[in-house]
């Protein structure tokens, strides 16, 4: 943001249910696939400031929503360009991998919040009718299909987790997406193994497909220890200043 704010970008930004300080009253929450909220946030800049170009800027989880939106509205986007930063486009492959090897600690980490997240639910809410599980078991959700099978799936209407997989995978929105749109990934990301980089005949002209050899997950640093580059954010305003 102060990188697009240098180069005369004003910037909003919409967390998702439950990610900011404001707690999220409903039972369900959010996941990688939920447009939904993301187009009425992008519906209301429009309508406040409707001769303003708009773009777009989606990080991992987000990265994955925002492509699945413009594959489904299409024409209709009122994003005039998209940058994709190390989006899960197949939530299979990311989910077998989280759970293997080093990626495993990552898993860790992100599934404390959200089991922390998940177990304040049930001072509110009756989550044990909803999900017809126990509050106690909350602590063996110790894998992103456990977590999306138990709570993510069944509270945002999918009957399983394969189902939320498949149906909230951006690779087979990419072909519909008539937006401009630059997809930055790297082959080592941890989160995800290359067979989620989609092929050539899987993307719509709109595509620009920028695939890095390191760059991690979110990652992209240049340049040597003592002097790093942090090129991904110049990267994105070039992207955005591109006639």
């Amino acid at each position: 943001m102060q990188e697009l704010s240098n180069n005369g970008f004003n910037s909003v930004l919409m967390h998702f249910r439950g990610c900011a300080t404001q707690e999220n009253l409903l039972p369900r929450s959010y996941h990688s696939g939920e447009t939904h909220d993301a187009l009425e946030f992008i519906q209301s800049l429009h309508a406040e400031s409707p001769q303003r170009k708009l773009y777009g800027v989606g990080y991992s989880l987000g990265a994955n929503m925002l492509l699945k939106l413009l594959g489904e509205v299409q024409e209709k986007s009122l994003l005039c360009r998209v940058v994709a930063v190390s989006p899960p486009m197949q939530l299979d492959i990311c989910a077998r991998t989280m759970n293997r090897g080093f990626a495993k600690y990552y898993q860790y980490r992100l599934l404390k919040d959200l089991k922390k997240a998940l177990d304040k639910k049930y001072d509110k809410h009756d989550m044990q009718k909803l999900l017809n599980f126990k509050r106690t078991h909350i602590k063996k959700l110790n894998t992103f299909w456990k977590y999306d099978d138990t709570f993510t799936a069944p509270i945002h209407g999918f009957n399983s987790a394969d189902e939320y997989y498949e149906k909230c995978s951006s690779k087979q929105f990419l072909k519909d997406i008539r937006t401009p749109t630059l997809i930055i990934h790297s082959e080592d990301d941890p989160f995800m193994t290359p067979e989620v980089i989609p092929k050539q005949e899987e993307l719509s002209n709109s595509i620009q497909l920028q695939i890095t050899q390191r760059g991690g997950h979110v990652g992209f640093v240049g340049g040597s220890l003592l002097h790093p580059e942090y090129w991904l954010e110049k990267r994105i305003v070039e992207y955005f200043k591109e006639k």
